[in-house]
């Protein structure tokens, strides 16, 4: 006579699960983008083709196209657009992750919001004209602790007047700036960044500089 034996499918453990991914918290990357000045508008195109006319006249040397720089970053399932950006681009500050507001051309002009810019750390936000973005997105680190740390420095970001020399480095304070003030502290080998071939970005020099005398 045969007999069965009933299992309790409850007593069975599970199968081994081989994971093949890491865990999803510890996924990070800080990209960089490099974005033609005034890929948005015709009026910024002219009047910054004008400005670096007149400046590589002044200096004697060949005119360049000029860049300005962004950031995503991206931790676990979370990402976060980083630039600067005019205040008056339209919407609620807070929807767009805005951690600070500085004057542009002079202190004085940051009275009117159309002469005041604004630094953003958008969590799920996005970069305008990042379609224009020469070369793509350029993965510059994947360390979560390398992200995490430059998030953390946003709202410690200088917000000197734009267009303006404020530390005597011999270049102006824009959102170059604020990108490589950025990537320095967070470690980034910075002699290996550079904008694309045959461009510039203004302001890059000086936000190093700064960066180098506040964390050597």
């Amino acid at each position: 006579m045969l007999s069965f034996v009933q299992h309790n499918p409850r007593s069975i453990p599970p199968p081994a699960v081989k994971e093949f991914f890491p865990a999803v918290e510890n996924n990070a990357a800080i990209s960089l983008y490099w974005l033609p000045v005034g890929a948005d508008g015709n009026f910024v195109r002219f009047c910054s083709s004008a400005w670096e006319a007149t400046d590589a006249w002044l200096h004697r040397r060949a005119s360049m196209a000029l860049f300005h720089s962004a950031l995503i970053v991206e931790v676990g399932l979370e990402s976060f657009a980083i630039e600067m950006a005019p205040v008056w681009s339209g919407g609620v500050p807070a929807d767009r992750g805005v951690v600070g507001v500085g004057p542009v051309g002079f202190a004085w002009a940051g009275r009117w919001r159309y002469f005041r810019y604004e630094l953003r750390c958008w969590q799920g936000g996005v970069i305008p004209d990042v379609a224009s973005a020469v070369g793509g997105s350029n993965r510059l680190a994947v360390e979560p602790d390398l992200a995490r740390s430059l998030l953390a420095d946003v709202k410690r970001v200088p917000l000197y007047v734009w267009g303006r020399d404020p530390g005597k480095h011999g270049d102006m304070w824009n959102s170059n700036s604020a990108v490589a003030w950025l990537l320095h502290r967070a470690g980034l080998p910075m002699d290996s960044i550079q904008p694309p071939e045959g461009g510039r970005a203004p302001g890059w020099n000086a936000g190093l500089a700064e960066a180098i005398l506040q964390n050597p």
